[in-house]
């Protein structure tokens, strides 16, 4: 066979009906170099995996069904505690209505999904974001859920992320809670919502502030701006009436442009008269208890200064 002649073997996981439109042949599907991995599914000897192929060829070889679950977060991005976030199960959801998903190393749900939350892009299908969120309410510790929904709540930047609307909103998620009532995890789910907020930016700067209030310390503003407008100096939350101003400094804060961008913005706040308080992710690690005492003695010093009375605007 001349070499123009060879056949475009797919480099890919791929159904069997995909596997003859790129000219294989039935023979050819039962070679060593074709793997059938599952009914209808066959991936090339020596693929690598890849989540994304996966799902892709998952969601082709299944009708009527939609990739869900911890695959669905993964594929959206979505905030996974570390237990979860490198798990390469494949999680497939189809309707109540239909008969239960039987593949091997497939886990497999039967559930009620609604208009609007499941999508189509042109590699497969897939529960939105929210609906995403829902059905992990059942697995997550509520802490967890509470970092996934305010990613999904936050007004992004669109100079950064090419779009200017949230994923979702407090309203719209609690609508779709309550037309899940009998969910497992619908509880959990109700809980996370009461306690989510529009403002982090990360999942830390979220756990920064549930240590807050769980040690009974007033709630903070989040993404509080120096002068109290945009534009200027920001922090990730504080208390303006305090002038106290916090800042979770992440692994992306080591690049030397950004930590010349953090210095301008602390001396800003300094020079203004507020307490900056820096947290890293030694902080993290240790369940922010130091910060949270940091923060508590910060509040307490304001609170002995007679120009942080409460009230007082910078």
């Amino acid at each position: 066979m001349e070499p123009s002649d060879a056949l475009h073997l797919p480099e890919v996981p791929f159904t069997y009906r995909e596997g003859l439109a790129s000219g294989l042949t039935p023979d050819q599907l039962k070679s060593s170099q074709q793997i059938n991995v599952s009914h209808g599914i066959y991936r090339p000897d020596g693929w690598e995996f890849n989540l994304r192929d996966a799902a892709r060829v998952l969601s082709a070889a299944s009708p009527g069904a939609w990739i869900s679950h911890s695959t669905a977060a993964r594929l959206h991005g979505l905030i996974l505690p570390p237990w979860l976030a490198d798990s390469d199960e494949l999680h497939l959801s189809k309707p109540r209505r239909l008969p239960q998903l039987r593949r091997k190393g497939i886990v497999s749900h039967n559930v009620t999904a609604l208009s609007g939350e499941v999508e189509a892009t042109d590699e497969l299908k897939i529960s939105t974001r929210s609906r995403t969120w829902l059905d992990l309410a059942r697995i997550l510790p509520l802490p967890d859920l509470i970092c996934m929904g305010d990613q999904l709540i936050r007004i992004p930047r669109a100079e950064f992320e090419g779009r200017s609307e949230p994923y979702a909103t407090l309203k719209s998620l609690n609508a779709m809670a309550g037309r899940h009532r009998n969910l497992q995890g619908i509880v959990r789910a109700r809980d996370a919502l009461v306690l989510m907020r529009v403002g982090a930016d990360s999942a830390p700067e979220t756990l920064l502030r549930l240590a807050i209030s769980e040690a009974g310390l007033p709630e903070p503003e989040l993404q509080l701006t120096l002068w109290g407008r945009k534009g200027g100096p920001s922090a990730d939350a504080g208390y303006r009436a305090r002038r106290i101003a916090m800042q979770y400094d992440g692994a992306h804060h080591l690049d030397e442009l950004q930590q010349f961008s953090d210095r301008r913005r602390d001396k800003a706040f300094d020079n203004a008269g507020w307490a900056v308080l820096i947290f890293t992710q030694e902080d993290l690690a240790d369940g922010f208890h130091s910060a949270v005492q940091r923060l508590r003695m910060a509040l307490h010093q304001a609170w002995l200064d007679p120009k942080h009375a409460s009230g007082f605007e910078g």
